[in-house]
């Protein structure tokens, strides 16, 4: 079975450590666990890991965020992974910081990168894994806010966010989406 992990940021260096990478992140540390690399490629840095008789095929679109769909569609395509296999992982400032939710489907929130993924995919019908950012910016400051780097408390507390973010990932990828909500959704 094969699986598409996306993990949205925006490429280099100045957004690595942006609140709006988590997505990026999430899959660096799952790479750099299990000794992986990534190779540059049409439209992403990818990945691949297998995982209990699965083959997962990770993704950092290389599109800049507002254009991930573009990333997405095309691996899945290109790959022949269907979109109930396809993980998206995401900031999400609706979520208070560390929290992480499962979502077999829902609403962009007014997340471009989602609204671009729901454009070209046809639908919200995709899971992603939220992963919270918080929202402690001032009215007018969201853009600022998701494009700033983690506090020092933030960034010491991301290892263990970002391994039961990849716990996530290897259960929606066993156990199923359903399952994994249930285990480990807050």
């Amino acid at each position: 079975m094969k699986y598409l992990i996306a993990g949205l940021g925006n490429p280099g260096g100045e957004y690595e450590l942006t609140r709006h990478n988590i997505g990026f992140l999430v899959l660096d540390r799952l790479a750099d666990v299990h000794k992986i690399d990534y190779s540059t490629t049409r439209l992403a840095d990818k990945a691949e890991l297998k995982f209990k008789g699965r083959q997962l095929h990770l993704i950092k679109p290389n599109t800049f965020m507002n254009l991930s769909g573009k990333a997405i569609s095309f691996w899945l395509q290109e790959l022949k992974i269907p979109k109930e296999n396809l993980l998206v992982i995401v900031d999400d400032l609706a979520l208070p910081f560390g929290s992480l939710r499962l979502r077999t489907k829902g609403s962009s929130a007014g997340h471009n990168g989602l609204k671009n993924i729901e454009q070209l995919l046809g639908g919200q019908e995709y899971a992603r894994l939220r992963c919270g950012i918080g929202n402690d910016f001032a009215k007018g400051q969201q853009a600022d806010f998701v494009l700033s780097n983690f506090t020092q408390p933030e960034f010491d507390a991301l290892p263990a966010i970002m391994d039961k973010a990849a716990e996530m990932i290897f259960s929606f990828c066993t156990a199923g989406a359903e399952r994994t909500m249930a285990q480990f959704n807050q």
